[in-house]
C-alpha cells in the first residue's frame, strides 16, 4: 500500500511475515513471467527482467527459485500472462489504484470488483484517477555508510533524482519516471544493490480520513493484496501513524 516515508510503498500486514512469503514470492515469480515473455530470458538484453530479479532478491528469494521462474517462462506451454489495472474508490472516496498480472482476466475483473463491493468502495471507469497519481521511478535500500550522505544525495540528483530521504538505515530515491534508467545505472556505478525498484504511482492529491474509515480502506485493501492476481495497490490516504501501529 502506497503511503509513509513521503513516497515509500509499503505493505503493513496481520500475522506472521512467514505466512505471507508465499504471496510475495508469487507476485515476483510473475513479474519474471511478464519480464521474460516480453523481452526474453536473457538478463542482460532485458532491463525489465534484471529489475525483477533484483527485486527478487532484495526479498530474499532463492537462486534455484529464480531460474525455475525464468526457465519456466521462456519455455513452450502455459498460459500467457497479461497486465491489467483497475481504478476505484474505497469509502469515503479514497483513490485506490490496482495493478495485475494475471493468465484470467475475466477472473481478475470478477475478483476486484467482489472485493470493492463487499467493502463498499465501486471500480471506476479507466482513467478516472489520472489527476490524483502520477508515475515515479523508486529505489530502496540500504544507506550507504562508507560514503557521505551529502556527497552521495548530489551524485544521485545530477544523475536524475528528484528527492533523496534517509530513514533509519534505508535510504529512498524517487526520480521523474524518464530519470528512472539514469539513477538506476548510477546506482549500478555506486556498487549499491536495491532491496526494492520500479516504477510507483505517487498520490499527487492525499484525502485525510479517521480511525475508523482507516480500517474500513485497509479491509479493502489487504483484500486486494491478498489476491494472487494483484500485483501493487495504491492508495491517497493521509493517515496518522498511530492507526498503523493500533
Amino acid at each position: 500500500m502506497a503511503g509513509h516515508s513521503k513516497w515509500k510503498n509499503i505493505q503493513h500486514r496481520k500475522g506472521a511475515q512467514d505466512a505471507k512469503r508465499g504471496k510475495i514470492f508469487t507476485k515476483l515469480i510473475k513479474e519474471i513471467t511478464v519480464a521474460v515473455r516480453n523481452g526474453g530470458p536473457e538478463e542482460e538484453s532485458n532491463p525489465r527482467l534484471r529489475l525483477a530479479i533484483q527485486n527478487a532478491r532484495g526479498q530474499n528469494m532463492p537462486k534455484d527459485n529464480i531460474e525455475r521462474a525464468i526457465k519456466k517462462a521462456s519455455g513452450e506451454g502455459g498460459n500467457d500472462m497479461i497486465e491489467t489495472s483497475f481504478e476505484g474508490y474505497g469509502p469515503e472516496g479514497v483513490a485506490i489504484f490496482v495493478e495485475c498480472a494475471t493468465d484470467n482476466n475475466t477472473r481478475s475483473v470478477s475478483n476486484v470488483r467482489s472485493y470493492f463491493n463487499k467493502c463498499n468502495g465501486s471500480l471506476g471507469k479507466d482513467g478516472c484517477l489520472e489527476f490524483i497519481f502520477e508515475h515515479k521511478g523508486y529505489f530502496e535500500f540500504e544507506s550507504p555508510q562508507e560514503i557521505d550522505h551529502d556527497e552521495f544525495m548530489l551524485e544521485v540528483i545530477e544523475a536524475g533524482a528528484e528527492d533523496v530521504e534517509f530513514e533509519d538505515n534505508l535510504c529512498f530515491v524517487t526520480t521523474a519516471m524518464e530519470d528512472f534508467g539514469p539513477v538506476q545505472k548510477k546506482l549500478y556505478e555506486l556498487e549499491i544493490e536495491s532491496k526494492e525498484a520500479g516504477l510507483q504511482r505517487i498520490p499527487i492529491t492525499t484525502k485525510k480520513i479517521d480511525n475508523e474509515l482507516f480500517k474500513s480502506n485497509m479491509k479493502l485493501i489487504e483484500m486486494l493484496e491478498d489476491d494472487d492476481d494483484v500485483q501493487k495497490v495504491y492508495h491517497n490516504i493521509e493517515y496518522d501513524d498511530s492507526f498503523i501501529e493500533e
